[in-house]
């Protein structure tokens, strides 16, 4: 093997071997290491490309070293709790001391400019049905955060939130007879402690009249939505580092799901029943799409898609990212 092949050859099986372990549960990767230890590719790089002429056995040791030593970091790594203890502040105002949680606008003293006041850092949004509302958008941005979404309501939406270092926004409108919904972080300076219960959390629920579109453009998130109990027309997901894990129910004429994340873990579940097709552009993902026919060209699909009414349709695109699609 020529020596400038090897380190990439290196990074790329142990790689392989970090998804194949973690897939059958040898070990439980943090997916959210990645997310802050991420420089250490680049010093794998730099190291390389420094010594890449040097053909002495040491300057080998070293590169294969420095591999071995980054990858050792991001699977038994837990830095997770450490970072955010720079981005808070006490400051003092008529009122007392309070935390600036350094959102620019010092005015974290509980309230928002929508007059919902926080308690202990919690919030509830309200949104009321109206029958004219035959479909509607939800949009939802902002990295550092949590999503729930398994209940229904007989509001339009709601959503109880715990915000611990920012706080959450929310807007809607109407475009015809469509509502659109937009719950966003004020920015993005949050993060998810994968291991912890403190963190950001939305908890949300919809009403199982409208047509739904979901859209998700989110860095560092953890979702977990259950959407078998609603019309979903479109499900859209942007993020960059994250746990997605989406359960469908059956399909309206055409239930699009659009994927394209950094490094993630996704996992859709669609019924067993349902017409489905996978497109998938994974570059240096890992894929499990058990009980699919592979149709060449990353084009899976259940038996008989072509003949069916409804249909499942899922695009899914990732640089280094775990996809998963089951049918239950």
């Amino acid at each position: 093997m020529k020596s400038e092949k090897l380190i990439p050859g290196l990074i790329l099986v142990l790689l392989g071997t970090v998804f194949l372990l973690d897939n059958f549960h040898v070990i439980d990767f943090r997916w959210g290491n990645i997310l802050h230890l991420w420089p250490v590719f680049l010093i794998m790089g730099g190291v390389n490309l420094v010594f890449a002429n040097n053909k002495a056995p040491w300057a080998t040791a070293l590169k294969i070293g420095v591999v071995i030593l980054g990858f050792a970091l991001l699977i038994f790594g837990h830095f997770e709790n450490r970072w955010w203890q720079r981005n808070s502040h006490w400051n003092f105002n008529d009122k007392g001391w309070y935390k600036d949680n350094d959102d620019d606008d010092d005015d974290d003293n509980g309230s928002d400019s929508t007059g919902i006041v926080k308690v202990e850092g919690s919030s509830t949004y309200t949104e009321p049905y109206i029958a004219t509302a035959t479909s509607a958008k939800l949009n939802l941005s902002g990295g550092g955060t949590a999503y729930s979404l398994k209940d229904t309501t007989d509001q339009l939406f709601t959503a109880t939130t715990k915000e611990r270092f920012n706080r959450y926004i929310y807007t809607h409108t109407m475009e015809g007879n469509t509502a659109v919904l937009n719950l966003s972080m004020k920015d993005k300076k949050g993060h998810i402690e994968w291991d912890s219960d403190n963190n950001n959390k939305a908890t949300i629920k919809l009403n199982v009249k409208p047509e739904w579109d979901i859209n998700i453009n989110a860095g560092a998130t953890a979702l977990e939505f259950d959407l078998s109990k609603f019309k979903i027309k479109s499900v859209n997901i942007d993020g960059g580092a994250g746990s997605f894990n989406i359960k469908l129910g059956q399909p309206l004429a055409t239930t699009n799901v659009d994927v394209e994340t950094g490094v993630s873990k996704v996992v859709i579940s669609v019924p067993e029943n349902a017409a489905c097709r996978i497109t998938s552009d994974s570059g240096l993902s890992s894929t499990d799409f058990v009980g699919f026919i592979s149709k060449g060209n990353n084009v899976y699909e259940t038996q008989g898609f072509d003949a069916a009414a409804k249909k499942i349709i899922i695009h899914m695109k990732g640089g280094l990212s775990k996809f998963k699609v089951t049918r239950y």
